[in-house]
């Protein structure tokens, strides 16, 4: 089946737009009080905190809602394409997934303790036993779903509210680690605090399934084919989600990280439909041909890419590698974030002219695919 080019592209500006907001974490050596709003020094209080909060409303959520949301489309590929060669479904779907837990748990202790896979691994196997019903049914989970995750975000939103000027605790144990500790003792930390680390993984499942869902149902209801109806489909999209997605971000504004939160797990969301639409009108009308390639290069193998930024960013900003994290300043880690972003779309391109898959790709499809697979077999290919 032909790769869609639009697919992989969204993609790869999922994957750099996900390091737009990880870059912060990294530059503040885990002090979430620095990364997200800060009571104690509003964002119109200096340069830095205003460019922050700008680069924020731009990216913070909604890269990693379109990530979210693609996964879902997928997997629905994954699906079409076992229900047209005649394979059992979810069948070693769940294979592939048991393979994603164990890729995110490794990257995890290695190198990011926010990270995604091991939240879409569980998705994943949750949305396979959801995604082969009928539409009603499918609609019907994600109503309860996200119904599940806007009541339990909100509620938590007036908590905060309540609760003005308080901040995450335990910051300066985890910056100190993070300045000056070794890359081992960083390692045992995110094992011995695996709850905690872990908790926005698990608080994100009701999101995800939702989004899983809703990529699966746009993917089967053209939104993504190159022809006049995908394209009229794309455009209400991206008139609906910036409409609806702007304001709800400039909530973003609100003093002392209020809405934080809220923003990030519910408006960000909705601007991520508005952003898949721009991505897809500037691909129609030929914009930027070789930057569309670019990323269409990093989506092909996204994954790698994935862990590849955090590890370089991990090596700039940690004790143990450059030492640049601390207190810098905010166009410096715009700059290294560009740098990294640069280096992605030349390692992918690079690696593309000589091998058809990324490394971790290549690994995954070699871990996934079963070497004798027959017509009523659960085999399929379920790389990620």
């Amino acid at each position: 089946m032909k790769r869609i080019a639009l697919l992989d592209i969204l993609r790869g500006f999922a994957i750099i737009g996900t390091l737009g907001t990880n870059i912060w974490i990294f530059a503040y050596l885990g002090d979430l009080n620095l990364v997200f709003g800060n009571a104690l020094e509003p964002w119109w209080s200096s340069g830095d905190g205003l460019v922050q909060t700008i680069m924020l409303i731009l990216v913070n959520g909604k890269f990693l809602g379109m990530l979210t949301l693609l996964f879902g489309a997928g997997m629905e590929l994954k699906r079409q394409k076992a229900a047209r060669e005649g394979y059992a479904w979810p069948g070693v779907y769940i294979w592939s997934c048991a393979l994603l837990l164990l890729d995110g748990l490794l990257h995890y202790i290695f190198v990011m303790e926010y990270d995604v896979l091991m939240s879409y691994a569980v998705t994943g196997m949750i949305v396979s036993l959801i995604i082969h019903r009928s539409k009603r049914f499918m609609l019907t989970m994600m109503v309860i779903a996200g119904s599940l995750h806007v009541i339990a975000v909100t509620g938590i939103t007036v908590l905060i509210a309540f609760e003005s000027g308080s901040s995450f605790n335990g910051m300066d144990t985890i910056t100190h680690l993070y300045a000056s500790g070794a890359w081992w003792e960083q390692v045992m930390f995110r094992l011995h605090n695996f709850g905690f680390f872990r908790a926005e993984s698990i608080a994100i499942i009701p999101l995800n399934i939702f989004l899983f869902l809703l990529g699966a149902l746009l993917l089967r209801t053209g939104v993504f084919s190159n022809d006049e109806s995908g394209r009229r489909k794309r455009r209400k999209l991206m008139m609906t989600g910036l409409a609806a997605g702007i304001p709800l971000n400039l909530l973003l504004l609100v003093p002392g990280g209020v809405m934080d939160i809220w923003v990030r797990y519910i408006s960000a969301p909705v601007l991520t439909l508005g952003y898949l639409g721009i991505i897809a009108y500037g691909l129609e009308k030929g914009l930027f041909p070789s930057l569309f390639q670019r990323f269409g290069e990093i989506g092909k193998m996204a994954l790698s890419c994935y862990i590849v930024q955090n590890i370089i960013a991990s090596a700039l900003f940690y004790g143990w590698g450059i030492g640049l994290g601390g207190r810098p300043s905010s166009l410096f880690i715009l700059l290294i974030w560009l740098g990294i972003c640069l280096f992605l779309m030349l390692f992918s391109h690079l690696w593309l002219r000589k091998y058809p898959l990324g490394p971790v790709e290549w690994l995954w499809r070699r871990l996934s695919i079963s070497p004798s697979p027959r017509p009523g077999s659960t085999y399929q290919d379920t790389s990620v």
